[in-house]
């Protein structure tokens, strides 16, 4: 067990984890800027979006920082794919963080040559974090670490992560509503409504459309949720007997990773029908169940198993 814990240790990559820490301190910023500043942008408040994205940003640099301390060697490469991630991520936030304040959009925003400018260089940022993220990725897969759930865990988190990163591009083109009554905007996350309706709290998913952010967040941090998983029963391993073997451990991360990636294809497919995520029609439903069905019958049975083997 130990060495599983040993190999889930933060990197000191610096210049990440200097992000992380400014990110937190942005995120508090924003939620003071919240209370004080009650202006709206697309029906949502103004500095809703800075948040979520300090948010995102924090978590990604951290997983970015622990992926890098997985690597045995090629680490200096490694770190400076990291730097170069950190590089993108900051121009990312000022500008979104400038939009914010001068009450405008930032995403899709193509309505003068300055925020075009603005756009494409937002544009250029994600795509070299994506491409950071497929370098590590390249790196880690031939790494095999002591524990193989987490082995698992990291490799599966990476595909499904990179995948839900990918799925943006989706939001990139021009809506029908677009090309027909061109107003300076290019791109949405809405399917079937434009965007800026009514949407969940914080998160802002649309409420009566479909919305591309809900597979691309789910994806995305399969990053952090699959190895999170792999850790936790790498943990409750000394006091739950059943976890105490690595193959049933192996599994259950399997399982789970076959099931998140079930679910970032049902939530892109029910957006690109325009649905929203609370009003799924009945295949959307049926489909739903069998994934949970299928999830809760499967680790029932290879716990099951397991504990009658341990007998």
């Amino acid at each position: 067990m130990a060495p599983a814990r040993d190999s889930a240790r933060l990197a000191p990559h610096r210049p990440l984890l200097v992000l992380a820490v400014a990110m937190a301190i942005g995120a508090a910023l924003c939620v003071i800027a919240l209370i004080l500043d009650p202006r709206e942008l697309g029906a949502q408040p103004l500095w809703a979006k800075p948040l979520k994205f300090c948010l995102s940003i924090a978590v990604y640099s951290v997983t970015l920082a622990w992926l890098i301390g997985l690597l045995p060697r090629r680490r200096r490469f490694a770190s400076a794919l990291g730097s170069i991630a950190v590089a993108g991520l900051v121009i990312e936030m000022v500008i979104i963080a400038g939009a914010a304040a001068f009450g405008v959009t930032s995403h899709f925003n193509v309505s003068t040559p300055f925020h075009t400018v603005l756009w494409g260089a937002m544009a250029v940022s994600i795509v070299v974090v994506w491409l950071v993220t497929l370098g590590l990725a390249a790196l880690l897969v031939r790494v095999p670490l002591p524990d193989p759930a987490l082995t698992l865990a990291v490799r599966a988190g990476l595909v499904i992560g990179l995948v839900g990163m990918a799925l943006a591009f989706l939001m990139t083109g021009p809506t029908a509503s677009q090309l027909s009554d061109y107003r300076g905007i290019v791109g949405a996350h809405a399917v079937g409504v434009d965007d800026g309706g009514a949407g969940l709290p914080f998160l802002g998913w649309s409420t009566t459309g479909g919305d591309l952010r809900i597979p691309h967040f789910i994806g995305m941090h399969a990053l952090q949720g699959l190895p999170l998983l792999a850790i936790a029963l790498d943990r409750l391993a000394p006091r739950v007997r059943v976890l105490r073997d690595a193959a049933t451990r192996l599994r259950l991360v399997a399982i789970a990773s076959v099931a998140w990636a079930a679910v970032v294809a049902l939530t892109c497919w029910q957006a690109l029908r325009g649905q929203s995520i609370v009003t799924p029609d009945a295949l959307t439903l049926a489909l739903g169940g069998v994934v949970a069905a299928l999830l809760v019958a499967s680790t029932a049975g290879t716990l099951v198993r397991r504990a009658g083997v341990a007998r």
